[in-house]
């Protein structure tokens, strides 16, 4: 029995391990972000920049997105109820023109 708990602790502790390394980076590329912004000589904001110059945080934002896609399909979804017959022919146009 003391065998389980002990493979549950590794677990735990692997766990809490990727934890905290994600907190890391996390915390990193908010520090690189907040530099950025508050840099006096940048006038412009350019996430283009912020994304290619801070590792990994472009890869980061593209799984972000991807994963937050099945939230913006749903929203989609519902307002399609409340929407009037001209807008829904406006966007079945623009659909049309993408496919």
């Amino acid at each position: 029995m003391p065998r389980k708990t002990a493979d549950a602790n590794v677990e735990k502790d692997l766990g809490s391990s990727e934890k905290e390394e994600e907190i890391h980076k996390l915390s990193e590329w908010l520090a690189a972000v907040l530099h950025y912004l508050a840099d006096d000589e940048v006038e412009e904001i350019d996430i283009e920049y912020l994304l290619s110059n801070t590792e990994g945080l472009r890869n980061w934002w593209d799984q972000y997105r991807e994963n937050n896609r099945k939230n913006i399909e749903e929203e989609i979804k519902q307002s399609l109820a409340n929407l009037t017959l001209e807008q829904l022919e406006s966007i079945h146009e623009t659909v049309k023109a993408k496919q």
